[in-house]
């Protein structure tokens, strides 16, 4: 520990001895007591004189106090004390906090010194901080808040270390975060002031913290405690949130992906009134005015910023962020970031910028909101940095926006000039010729920016013209700033209008023809670039050369005395080419310069070094190595370079004819695809036609089906009801017979007889009558296959429509083949678009082949209409065919049943004689009388075979 003592500074700042003493023996007893109590005790005094003998406790009692921490886990009362202890050795907020103004510097840097090197000592152990963590878990509250005070302190004195050792120690970052849902405010405040300092410049650890659901328990605390009228809390949580999302793009688009954007919203719901704005109210809020800045910073990915640019519109966040820019009794702090943030809201986006401009001031008459702030910008007794922020929500709003460029030039131009209402324009050449140097420079930059990039503008700017005073006339801007530079005016605003010229001269050919066609212009340039002035001058020559530079580039060689080669023949003999080209380089070697090509926000420490403007930067950067080279050029290679420029042009145009050939034939193939689109939904709803068709014949054949099923059942079951019916009648009515017939044969035996010849003669005839049966059994069934070839025709004819739906299914694949080479068609004109030579030709052709497609299409559209309804007339007729057939199978199964019911009727006949005569030779051998029975007689033959049989088998 040998290290530490030199830091007290010599032996007359060391402790007393007997302070020394007493930490000596209070080390001792927590070392070596066996009670608890007098450990807690040991450690408890150690507490009191850790403030005081803050470097004896640091390094007698550090180790001892560690193994407390290991050993005595289950007492929170001295875990608490050794915590304290702990913390008033290593944090320097104490000593702080107690040194005086008188004090010296080199007393702080000690003070510094002491805690970075216990904070070293601690964390040399990693298992130290783990162990720290293990207790910033427990609930005790006597445990957690100084283990967590203690975590902070070795954060804010060796912040890298300890980051990566919670880093890598298990679950290290969701214990702490833990601390934001602790029901006690003093543990959860404290640590939000912990992940302060965990989360600084380590984006892995804010990566984790962020998915550990941090932003919405921090929202919850904003919220909780009052939005932007909370206290020292809400700021806390407010910087905790910039951390987490500054410079981290993956935390940044969570942020936006789980809505928090719109949460942010109520921040900005103040009062319009002159009360209610404390200290702490307007750090919150400028706190919350940077969050949303952090968002839609320019240093972002473009992606990123626009989709939260796009979210805080559509939340009306940026509506309410205008709501606070047009309010009264706005502190100058709070209106003056508001702008900045408005500004960073808009900047490239159109939706937000056309919002924007549609925003009025509650003025009588209403003005618009970007008039307003003009006026403020251009006004002298304006706060400098309210200025700085008007400029920059100027140039966000007409940042990659043509129509508010557009819009503000148009101010500018004698046919939209209002004289009973102040514009843009008018605000901005009040400011461009005022006797205020930043006024000049401001309102030549915000001009600068309104032609950046659109060269129809800069045209356009050249027809305003300026009355200078009463009874002269009228003279252009362009010659007004001419002259303003001429005339020596300060530095602020000659630069301001070298910039402005410079801005309006490149990339615009006409513009640089009047600006030469003054011959006052080129003389004043070369004579500036030739002194040899002062180092505040130089930046003007280098200006100047740059201006003069832009002359010779964009010339057009339009007037004969101002000629490229002339142009560079006076360099060389007035100024030297060498000479031009250092010039030049001073823009960009100064350091106002290097310090404007930073960021887009004109941010300046005084209006004396307002020199620069972002936006130009990109201008000088672009052209001072394509002004050097063309300073050089020979005449033969600008001859050369002309050519090429030419042949360019040319090619341009021929490219914007072709463009435009292209647009028209694009129009038509549009048109034709249409066509087509129409045809498919046509074909198509031919093919649903056909389809159901196909389903309604499919139904009339089930139908067919079940009626025949079910006709064939009735049949059946009347057949055989009528049976039994007429057997029952028949056995009745031949009972009562047979009783009268008995009673005759015993009446009249005599007769019986003549009665057996006459029965013989009835079975004669009834086997006449079987034979004549069996004829109509046949005739019932040659009926029968009549049905069934009526039945085999029904189906042909089933079948040939079936046929026809398969040609009709044909002709709808032809009509798709049709269809794909259309688009053959058109996707091969294409290429021959591309032939410069036979454009036309290919265009008359192409729309003849596809007229005759077309016609073609329709021709077999209205083929395909006139089968649909042959092929419906034809679906008419099978039906009726069914309807005649079904009616023919009704009339054959009657026949069939009649016949039927007539040979039962002949079987019943024949069955009632047989049982006759059987009864009546019955009777007659009663009688004695001898009757030959053929039944007996065949059964005696057959027994006789049998028998014979018998005995041969014997045998």
């Amino acid at each position: 520990m040998n290290f530490l003592r030199g830091v007290m500074g010599g032996p007359s700042a060391g402790p007393q001895p007997s302070g020394a003493d007493t930490i000596q023996k209070l080390c001792d007893r927590v070392a070596s007591s066996t009670l608890l109590d007098d450990r807690r005790d040991a450690v408890r005094a150690l507490k009191s004189l850790s403030k005081k003998y803050r470097l004896e406790v640091g390094i007698q009692a550090m180790e001892h106090l560690i193994h407390v921490l290991q050993t005595d886990r289950s007492d929170s009362e001295i875990i608490g004390y050794a915590l304290d202890t702990l913390y008033n050795v290593i944090s320097n907020d104490l000593e702080e906090e107690e040194q005086d103004d008188s004090e010296e510097e080199n007393s702080a840097k000690q003070v510094d010194d002491l805690g970075s090197q216990f904070t070293e000592i601690f964390i040399k152990q990693q298992e130290n901080v783990t162990l720290l963590l293990t207790l910033v878990e427990e609930f005790d509250f006597h445990v957690r808040w100084p283990g967590v005070k203690l975590l902070t302190s070795l954060l804010k004195q060796q912040g890298p270390q300890v980051q990566q050792i919670i880093l890598v120690s298990p679950m290290g970052v969701s214990r702490l975060m833990d601390l934001l849902a602790d029901s006690r405010e003093v543990i959860r405040n404290d640590g939000v002031l912990l992940l302060q300092q965990l989360t600084k410049s380590n984006a892995a650890i804010q990566k984790i913290v962020a998915f550990e659901n941090a932003f919405e328990r921090l929202l919850d605390i904003i919220t909780e405690e009052g939005n932007s009228d909370g206290g020292i809390v809400v700021e806390d949580c407010l910087l905790l949130l910039q951390n987490l999302l500054k410079n981290n793009n993956s935390n940044q688009n969570f942020f936006k992906e789980g809505s928090y954007i719109q949460r942010m919203k109520p921040w900005f719901e103040v009062g319009d009134d002159n009360c209610g704005w404390s200290a702490q109210k307007v750090t919150n809020l400028h706190l919350m005015l940077q969050l949303v800045r952090v968002l839609v910073s320019p240093t972002n990915p473009p992606g990123a910023t626009s989709s939260c640019q796009k979210a805080m519109f559509h939340c009306g966040l940026l509506q309410q962020l205008c709501t606070i820019l047009m309010a009264t009794g706005v502190p100058a702090d709070i209106l003056t970031e508001t702008i900045n943030t408005v500004s960073e809201v808009i900047r490239g986006c159109q939706t937000n910028q056309d919002y924007f401009a549609s925003v009025n001031a509650p003025s009588n008459p209403p003005r618009p909101a970007i008039v307003v702030l003009l006026m403020s910008m251009v006004n002298e007794r304006q706060p400098f940095v309210l200025r700085c922020a008007v400029l920059y929500c100027f140039q966000c709003f007409l940042y990659k926006n043509q129509k508010g460029q557009g819009e503000i030039v148009s101010t500018l131009l004698p046919s939209t000039i209002d004289g009973n209402s102040v514009s843009a324009g008018q605000l901005l050449c009040g400011g461009l010729f005022s006797t205020d140097s930043l006024s000049n420079w401001c309102a030549a930059v915000a001009l600068a920016h309104a032609l950046q990039e659109n060269a129809t503008l800069k045209e356009q700017l050249l027809r305003v013209q300026l009355a200078t005073s009463i009874g002269n006339p009228p003279v252009s801007l362009l010659q007004q700033c001419t002259n303003i530079l001429s005339q020596g005016s300060k530095v602020q605003t000659r630069v301001g209008l070298l910039m402005l010229l410079c801005t309006w001269l490149s990339n615009c050919s006409i513009a640089v023809t009047h600006f030469l066609h003054n011959p006052a212009n080129v003389p004043f340039l070369t004579g500036q670039i030739a002194e040899n002035l002062g180092e505040e001058e130089q930046l003007v020559q280098g200006l100047c050369a740059l201006l003069l530079g832009i002359s010779i580039y964009y010339n057009d060689n339009s007037l004969e005395n101002y000629r490229k080669e002339k142009l560079k023949q006076l360099i060389e003999k007035r100024i030297g080419r060498e000479n031009f080209i250092e010039k030049l380089g001073f823009i960009s070697k100064h350091e106002l310069y290097s310090r404007a090509a930073q960021k887009p926000q004109p941010s300046f420490s005084s209006p004396d070094h307002m020199m620069f403007d972002h936006e130009f930067t990109k201008l000088v950067k672009e052209l001072e190595g394509v002004i050097s080279k063309a300073i050089y050029k020979s005449s033969e290679e600008d001859k050369k370079e002309e050519e090429v420029k030419k042949t360019l042009e040319q090619h341009d145009n021929i490219v914007t004819h072709y463009k435009k050939v292209i647009r028209e034939q694009d129009q038509e193939l549009e048109e034709l695809k249409q066509q087509i689109n129409t045809l498919t939904s046509q074909n198509e709803q031919l093919q649903a036609t056909v389809t159901q068709q196909v389903s309604q014949i499919q139904q009339h054949k089930d139908q067919y089906n079940l009626l025949k099923v079910q006709l064939g059942k009735d049949t059946q079951h009347h057949n055989s009801h009528g049976e039994t019916f007429q057997m029952n009648g028949i056995q009745t009515e031949e009972v009562s017979k047979l009783k009268e017939e008995l009673e005759e044969w015993k009446n009249k035996h005599e007769l019986l007889q003549g009665q057996l010849k006459e029965k013989d003669s009835v079975i004669e005839k009834l086997n006449s009558s079987q034979l004549e049966m069996g004829t109509t059994e046949q005739s019932s069934q040659t009926s029968k296959f009549g049905g069934l070839e009526h039945n085999n025709e029904l189906q042909k004819e089933l079948e040939m429509l079936r046929s026809q739906i398969q040609l009709q299914s044909v002709e709808i694949s032809k009509l798709q083949m049709e269809k794909q080479k259309l688009q053959v068609m058109t996707t091969t004109a294409d290429p021959m678009l591309g032939d410069s030579g036979a454009t036309a030709a290919t265009g008359s052709e192409l729309e003849g082949r596809l007229e005759q497609e077309i016609k073609e299409l329709k021709s077999q559209v209205k083929a395909l209409s006139e089968e649909k309804e042959s092929l419906k007339q034809h679906l008419d007729s099978s039906s009726s065919t069914v309807a005649i057939l079904q009616d023919e199978k009704s009339k054959l199964q009657r026949e069939v049943a009649e016949s039927k019911k007539e040979q039962d009727d002949l079987l019943v006949l024949l069955a009632d004689q047989d049982q006759k005569i059987s009864a009546l030779k019955i009777k007659l051998k009663d009688l004695g009388v001898p009757v030959e029975d053929e039944d007996d007689t065949e059964s005696g033959d057959q027994g006789d075979e049998d028998e014979d049989g018998d005995e041969e088998e014997q045998d």
